[in-house]
Formats: structure tokens, C-alpha cells, sequence
């Protein structure tokens, strides 16, 4: 079946402008931690006097954790504990550990860490908490861009 020159344009035209009045509501109607995102204000923040204790609890009963900034463009955390294999098909993270050491899985290697260690986990890789050798572990978490709610998926 052959198209017309004019068809075919008249169709290309319908779907960017369906795009176009399409993409402001997605907006408006997706969810996400952009919509919570605050204006910044200064502050400092001492990360060493956090204890896991300190640190709210999470749905994961081995994880506390507390977000510290919220942006449009990314968020930044603290989290103490533990976490079972999963990915973030829509973010990426990056996590400073600030406490603690032992391994981790990254990807299908295992991998130490210690105070010190800047773990880089592109969206879609498969990561898991640690075993850990010194605890507690520690880490500044940093999700880029923000994580929307279900945005962790558990994997084997």
C-alpha cells in the first residue's frame, strides 16, 4: 500500500502537534518527586552525627533512610542499612559511603567498599545491599533525576 507525498506529511504534522498539546498534560498527571521539590535553602548538615537510629524507617525494615535535598534535576540522601537485589529502571545513582565497609553486588560482580568508595550505578543495574565487615554502612545516595515512588523493582 503506497502513501501520498501529502498524506504522509499530513500525518507527520498530526502526531507533533498531538506531541505537542500531549506533552504539557503528562506533565500534570505523572506523580513523581518533581512536583515535592522545594526552593534550596543554605544549610549544613553533619552526616557523621547521624545514626541509623536518627534516620526515619523505610518500607525495607533493614533500611532507614532520609532524603536531604530535593531538586527537579536530582535528590540527595542519607542511607544506613541493608537492601535486598533490585534496580531503578528510571534513575541513576550514586552513592558516597561515608560509614561502614564490606561488599556489595554491582551489576552480577560482587564488589567491596569502604569509607570513601563512590559506587556509580547506571538506571537498569541490578545492586544489592552489603555483607557487611565494619558497620554500620553509610551512605550519601544521590538519584538523578528524582525517584518517583515505584522506581525500585526486586530482582533475583
Amino acid at each position: 500500500m503506497r502513501y501520498s507525498n501529502a498524506t504522509f506529511a499530513a500525518a507527520v504534522c498530526g502526531a507533533f502537534v498531538l506531541g505537542a498539546l500531549c506533552s504539557p498534560l503528562a506533565r500534570h498527571i505523572v506523580n513523581d518527586a518533581h512536583a515535592q521539590a522545594a526552593p534550596l535553602q543554605p544549610m549544613m548538615i553533619d552526616l557523621a552525627a547521624l545514626k541509623h537510629a536518627d534516620l526515619p524507617t523505610t518500607p525495607n525494615p533493614e533500611m532507614n533512610a532520609r532524603p536531604l535535598v530535593t531538586t527537579e534535576n536530582a535528590t540527595v540522601g542519607i542511607q544506613s542499612g541493608n537492601v535486598a537485589k533490585h534496580i531503578h529502571p528510571k534513575t541513576d545513582e550514586i552513592q558516597y559511603i561515608i560509614e561502614g565497609s564490606g561488599s556489595m553486588w554491582l551489576g552480577n560482580e560482587r564488589k567491596e567498599f569502604k569509607p570513601g568508595t563512590l559506587i556509580i550505578i547506571p538506571k537498569g543495574t541490578a545492586h544489592a545491599g552489603s555483607m557487611v565487615a565494619n558497620g554500620p554502612v553509610k551512605a550519601i545516595a544521590i538519584k538523578i533525576p528524582p525517584q518517583p515512588k515505584d522506581d525500585v523493582v526486586f530482582v533475583q
